[in-house]
């Protein structure tokens, strides 16, 4: 969730009893076989105007369900890649943290040290004290840090700000510049912000990029060959679909050409396949000793705004539990930018995961916006509810 999402999903709070009801009507199982279900809930995301949908459901057996709807191109008209790229965005977070608990377990950092240790004198001004908030407060979003990233609201601000570079100084110096938004630990709020300095902690910690101990920690072992980092080329492999955005009526814009605004930690762009195969093996404990994975899945409430959009749901260290209409809750942690948006989800055993990724954001109205999440959020809800049956 980057802070032009969170411009968007700040104008659909008004309207958030529609989020509850329709989530509350369409999580119920309707009969359907599961592989049914998937193509019904895809084509459901695409009847609501949104262009491109990829969803993908791998089942406790290892089998794979995958359907497409709408066109990678309104150009050309091209079918939607079912092995389509996409920008991870905000779900990157959860790779950050994942390595950040990785060096805990490892002796080489703990959550409770402070920005301060690892970043001296960079947490400062505008009464922000980075001797105050810890790595556990940056993970969990409640370190307080004002959330200031460069983002557009318009075509006009895409087109001049789409290959701007911005550096991780740059960034937080930019929070810096206003107060934070309560004292550390006594609130919460999404703060894109934290993840920029936990990335710079990685480096300080290790000596490499944060890129670089994702790639050598988490990709290479899994054999996640479709999840890449891009840095600051503002282009995807093939295939993918283009990305497009809308701004309002006949405001419709392609959008795939840009560079993320932090390009250091938002720059992977991966596929279904390998984000279903991260989190499925994160929830299975093979990337993290018990110990760790249990720290990660220790959760706090969001914020009342939030959680008007996430019914039920409460954040961890990078990992987002959310309820189930069937009982239980599931693990994810979406993420939107750049015209591409994605959700998922994964039991608590790691055995059941999907992913559906949209290549338009209707970013235009609270009622698009929220009726985009929803019709996501029920597909990832049948999916995970649909038991031990799966359909090849």
């Amino acid at each position: 969730m980057t802070s032009t999402v969170r411009k968007h999903l700040a104008m659909a709070l008004g309207a958030a009893a529609l989020f509850a009801t329709v989530v509350a009507a369409g999580a119920q199982p309707a009969g359907p076989l599961p592989m049914e279900q998937l193509r019904q809930d895809t084509e459901a995301i695409h009847a609501l105007g949104v262009s491109g949908v990829q969803a993908r459901v791998i089942a406790p057996d290892g089998r794979q369900s995958v359907a497409t709807s709408g066109t990678a191109d309104l150009n050309t008209g091209r079918p939607v890649p079912s092995d389509g790229y996409f920008r991870m965005a905000s779900t990157s977070k959860t790779l950050v943290a994942t390595v950040i608990l990785q060096l805990e377990a490892e002796g080489r950092l703990s959550l409770d040290e402070t920005a301060d240790h690892w970043l001296p004198g960079v947490v400062r001004g505008n009464v922000n004290d980075g001797g105050r908030i810890t790595i556990r407060q940056l993970l969990q979003h409640t370190s307080g840090i004002h959330d200031h990233l460069p983002g557009y609201t318009t075509p006009e601000e895409y087109y001049l700000q789409r290959h701007d570079v911005h550096g991780p100084e740059q960034l937080v110096a930019r929070a810096m510049a206003h107060a934070p938004d309560f004292p550390p630990g006594e609130g919460w709020e999404y703060s894109n912000t934290g993840y920029v300095l936990l990335g710079m902690i990685i480096q300080k910690a290790t000596g490499h990029p944060t890129h670089q101990e994702i790639e050598d920690r988490i990709l290479r072992p899994l054999g996640l060959d479709q999840t890449r980092w891009m840095g600051t080329s503002p282009t995807l492999p093939r295939p993918h679909a283009q990305a497009y955005q809308l701004f309002g009526p006949g405001s419709r814009v392609d959008v795939t050409d840009q560079i993320p605004v932090d390009y250091e930690n938002l720059s992977f762009v991966t596929t279904t396949r390998d984000e279903n195969g991260f989190l499925r093996a994160l929830l299975a404990g093979r990337l993290l000793p018990a110990r760790q994975l249990a720290e990660m899945k220790q959760t706090v409430p969001v914020s009342a705004e939030v959680q008007q959009l996430w019914p039920g749901g409460r954040y961890g260290l990078g990992l987002v539990e959310r309820p189930l209409s069937c009982g239980g809750t599931y693990w994810s942690h979406e993420g939107g930018d750049g015209g591409y948006v994605t959700l998922n989800g994964v039991t608590d055993d790691g055995r059941r995961s999907v992913v559906v990724s949209m290549s338009e954001a209707r970013g235009d109205t609270p009622e698009h916006i929220l009726a985009q999440e929803n019709a996501a959020s029920v597909l990832i809800d049948h999916a995970l509810c649909a038991g031990g049956h799966s359909n090849p």
